[in-house]
């Protein structure tokens, strides 16, 4: 009876350990929950500035341009893999955002990544940092604090209020400290490409030790208020994809200064005028992502500038500096 009594909680406790286990990968990868309804931007253009806009705006295939926003679109080929660049140059900061999904800060909260571009009247978008796949780690987002638990040896990508970038380490600086600097976007995933000029990734630098070629997405900033969106292919016949230092010798070769690494992989895409860009590995459009990086402004009923996009043009490394 003694032995029964103890196979039988035995039982119990496996049952109940499988249970809670089961709970939390559904509580991490699965169950939706909204903390946060951020505000809609979208209030903040007046209908007299977005006609303006509007009629100001030149655009084709390839390249957008207004008063305050120009953005050339170049396809690149870099060790077999084809690599998209968005060259951007803007006359405020204000024109760089963030946006999540569903206009919400959650766990699980997810949107198709055209529609979520459209949400935020982007003109160009790339994907973010997929806050939510982890609990800890800094989320700021258009000088809002979502989130301010610091993980250990992690490096994010501060955007402050005036357009500049910086490095930081989540173990040197809290996240208040950093609003009172000034911040205005954290990103964090990392790891830092290019830091003051200078490459800050060796060969064995893999985010979770991933396989080395993967599809890429990262960010960089050239001068004032010039930057480049980076996205690459991959996993595919095509394309290998690019490892951390790879991608950081190419955005080196750009001219950037200061250069993170976005989400990657399945997640990695661009999307220019409502049409996307690279060829995403995996689902494509049907991934659904937390968050994304957008140039834009907000316009009438969530309608994009631009035209229909071309292919984008082909270019090597060499004639970028030309």
């Amino acid at each position: 009876m003694h032995l029964f009594k103890k196979h039988w909680w035995g039982m119990i406790s496996s049952v109940i350990l499988i249970a809670f286990t089961g709970y939390m990968l559904m509580d991490t990868f699965l169950l939706t929950k909204v903390y946060v309804v951020a505000d809609d931007k979208k209030e903040n253009k007046s209908d007299n500035d977005t006609e303006n806009e509007q009629q100001e705006a030149v655009s084709t295939g390839t390249t957008y341009s207004d008063d305050n926003i120009q953005i050339t679109l170049t396809e690149y080929r870099e060790n077999d893999t084809t690599v998209y660049v968005a060259d951007v140059v803007l006359s405020s900061p204000e024109y760089l955002q963030t946006a999540f999904a569903q206009s919400s800060y959650g766990r699980n909260v997810t949107e198709k990544t055209s529609e979520m571009a459209q949400d935020a009247g982007a003109i160009l978008a790339i994907n973010g940092d997929y806050y939510g796949a982890q609990k800890k780690g800094y989320v700021i987002r258009d000088g809002v604090l979502y989130r301010d638990t610091a993980k250990t040896d992690q490096q994010d990508l501060v955007i402050y209020e005036d357009g500049t970038m910086k490095i930081i380490s989540e173990d040197e600086v809290t996240a208040e400290e950093l609003l009172e600097e000034g911040t205005k976007e954290v990103l964090s995933f990392g790891p830092a490409l290019i830091t003051d000029g200078e490459i800050a990734v060796t060969e064995s630098d893999e985010v979770g030790k991933a396989m080395a070629s993967n599809p890429r997405t990262a960010i960089g900033m050239i001068d004032d208020l010039h930057y480049v969106f980076v996205v690459s292919d991959g996993r595919t016949e095509e394309s290998e994809g690019l490892s951390l230092l790879e991608l950081a010798q190419f955005m080196d070769s750009l001219g950037v200064k200061t250069a993170y690494n976005l989400d990657g992989g399945g997640s990695a895409i661009m999307v220019f005028n409502g049409e996307i860009i690279n060829r995403p590995s995996g689902k494509g459009d049907a991934r659904k992502l937390l968050d994304m990086i957008v140039i834009g402004e907000y316009l009438d009923g969530g309608e994009l500038h631009g035209v229909t996009p071309s292919p984008v043009p082909t270019a090597t490394t060499e004639e970028a500096g030309n």
